[in-house]
C-alpha cells in the first residue's frame, strides 16, 4: 500500500515513512512532529506551541496539516473505500483530481489548485503515484491518469527506478520504496512496468530487484531490502515494499486466506539465489524478502520491532501491516495470520491516532487475508475510515461487499462507485509503514 511516505520517527508510509536513511535522532524525531501532526507523549506536552491549523479544505479526510501527505493520505482512503464497496464522496474525489498539476505531478499539498504549479512545487512520485492508483479505481479520470504517468515517465532515473522527489527538487538517487511504490501505479493504469526503461534499457525492476541484500550478505540480512545502494542496511519498510513492487502489485492485494499455505522460502544460495529478472526470479527474490521480514518478527511471531537509537523498543505497527499485505501478495496467507491477528488486538487505537491513512492501511490489510475489515478485533475499520472525511456518496453495486447491503437494493451503484493504502508515534510510538510513503526519506533502519 507502500509506500505510503516521509520520514519519521519509529515505526509510519508508509507512509509513513517508508524510508529511513541518514538523519540523526534528534532530526528525525522533529520531522516526525512536524509531518504526523500526531499526539506527542506528555513527555513534550509543555514544548513550543503548534504553529496555527490552517483551514482545511471542503473534501479533505483527515483534520491534521495536509501540509506534507494530503494527496497520499486522500488516496489511500478513496482506495481503501472503493476497495471494500462504499462509494466515496464527490467532494473527496474532486479535491484530488484538483490537486494535480499541469504536467501531470502530484505534490503532497496544494493550498490553492487555482495558482499553477511552478518551479518550486515540490512534485513527489510517491503522491503521485498513490494518486493515480487510487484515480484509476474510482474510475471517469482517464486523462488525469495517463497525464500522470507520462510525468512519472519523464522522470525516471537511468537505472529504471525513482526517487521520491526527483531531479533539482533533492533526489539525486533511487530507492527502493519509491520505485516499488511507481510499479504499483503503472500497473494499476494498464502498464508493463517491465516495457517502462530508460534511455539506458533499465527497466524498474532492474532497478528494484538491485536493492536487494543477497546471497553476499550477512546471514541475518540475506532478502532483505535496503532504503538505497549507498549505506545499504535492512530495511522493513522497504522490503515490505519492494516485495509487492517485484510482483507487479499495488496498494490492493488480491485476498489470500488463511489457507494459503504457499511456503515463505528464504533465498537460495546453494543455486546463487535468485538471478535474472525474470516473473520467475521476480517472484523468488520478494520470496527472499517475505522470509526475511518473517524472521524479524518478535520472538511470538506477532509484530516487527521499531527503536529510535537509544530509545526502548516499541511495537511496530505499520509495518506489521505491511508484511501482511506482503506475505498476502505472495501467497502465503497463512504465514500472514499470526501477525495479522496481533493487528485485530492491538492496532485499532493506532489508527485512531493517525488517521484516514492509518484506518485504509489496515482495511487493506486486512483486505488482503480475506478478513472482514467492518469486524476487525470489535472495530469496524470501514465505518472509522468514513468518519475521517466526507459522508460517502453510498455503496457500489458491483461490490461483493455491497451486494449483500439493502441500502445497495435501490440501483444506485453509478458513478464512479461502479469501476471497481501521516501520523507517527514519536519516539515511544509505533511506525506507519507505507501510510508517508510519499515523502521525504530520512529514517533510520531497523
Amino acid at each position: 500500500m507502500a509506500r505510503m511516505a516521509p520520514t519519521a520517527a519509529p515505526q509510519p508510509h508508509s507512509a509513513a515513512p517508508r524510508p529511513r536513511r541518514a538523519a540523526t535522532a534528534l532530526a528525525a524525531l522533529a520531522t516526525a512532529a512536524v509531518l504526523a501532526g500526531a499526539a506527542a507523549p506528555a513527555a513534550y506536552a509543555d514544548g513550543p506551541a503548534a504553529p496555527p491549523q490552517p483551514k482545511l479544505p471542503k473534501g479533505l479526510y483527515g483534520d491534521k496539516d495536509p501540509q506534507y501527505d494530503g494527496v497520499w493520505r486522500q488516496s489511500l482512503a478513496l482506495l481503501a473505500q472503493h476497495t471494500v464497496g462504499v462509494r466515496p464522496a464527490t467532494a473527496a474525489v474532486d479535491w484530488l483530481a484538483g490537486q494535480q498539476c499541469a504536467d501531470g505531478a502530484f505534490t503532497a499539498f496544494r493550498a490553492d489548485p487555482g495558482k499553477a504549479c511552478d518551479a518550486g512545487t515540490l512534485r513527489d512520485t510517491n503522491q503521485t503515484s498513490a494518486a493515480i492508483q487510487a484515480l484509476t479505481a474510482l474510475g471517469g479520470h482517464g486523462d488525469a491518469v495517463q497525464k500522470a504517468v507520462g510525468w512519472l515517465k519523464s522522470v525516471q532515473h537511468p537505472d529504471g527506478g525513482w526517487s521520491s522527489m526527483p531531479g533539482g527538487q533533492g533526489g539525486s538517487e533511487s530507492d527502493a520504496n519509491s520505485t516499488a511504490v511507481v510499479i504499483g501505479a503503472l500497473a494499476a493504469a494498464g502498464e508493463k512496468p517491465e516495457s517502462v526503461t530508460a534511455k539506458g534499457g533499465k527497466s524498474p525492476y532492474d532497478a528494484l530487484l538491485g536493492f536487494q541484500l543477497g546471497c553476499d550478505a550477512k546471514d541475518g540480512e540475506r532478502g532483505a531490502f535496503t532504503f538505497q545502494l549507498k549505506n545499504a542496511a535492512p530495511n522493513a519498510d522497504a522490503t515490505a515494499a519492494a516485495i509487492t513492487g517485484a510482483l507487479g502489485k499495488g496498494f490492493v492485494v488480491a485476498p489470500a486466506g488463511k489457507d494459503a499455505g504457499q511456503p515463505v522460502k528464504a533465498l537460495d544460495c546453494a543455486k546463487g539465489g535468485a538471478p535474472g529478472r525474470g516473473a520467475d526470479a521476480r517472484a523468488a527474490v520478494a520470496d527472499g524478502g517475505a522470509s526475511w521480514l518473517v524472521g524479524q518478527l518478535d520472538a511470538n511471531g506477532q509484530h516487527l520491532k521499531s527503536a529510535m537509537p537509544g530509545a526502548e523498543q516499541q511495537p511496530d505497527v505499520g509495518n506489521t501491516a505491511d508484511t501482511v499485505v506482503a506475505l498476502a501478495a505472495g501467497g502465503h496467507g497463512a504465514a500472514a495470520q499470526q501477525p495479522l491477528a496481533w493487528l485485530e488486538k492491538n492496532a485499532t487505537a493506532w489508527a485512531k491516532q493517525n488517521g484516514p491513512a492509518a484506518y485504509a492501511q489496515l482495511v487493506l490489510a486486512a483486505h488482503a487475508t480475506g478478513t472482514d475489515p467492518r469486524s476487525f478485533g470489535g472495530t469496524d475499520l470501514v465505518a472509522a475510515l468514513n468518519a475521517t472525511g466526507p459522508a460517502p456518496a453510498g455503496n457500489s453495486a458491483t461490490s461483493p461487499a455491497a451486494a449483500d447491503d439493502d441500502d445497495t437494493k435501490d440501483g444506485d451503484g453509478g458513478g464512479i462507485g461502479l469501476w471497481w493504502v501521516i501520523g507517527v508515534g514519536l519516539a515511544v510510538g509505533a511506525g506507519v509503514g507505507f501510510l508517508i510513503s510519499g515523502r521525504n526519506k530520512n529514517k533510520t533502519g531497523l
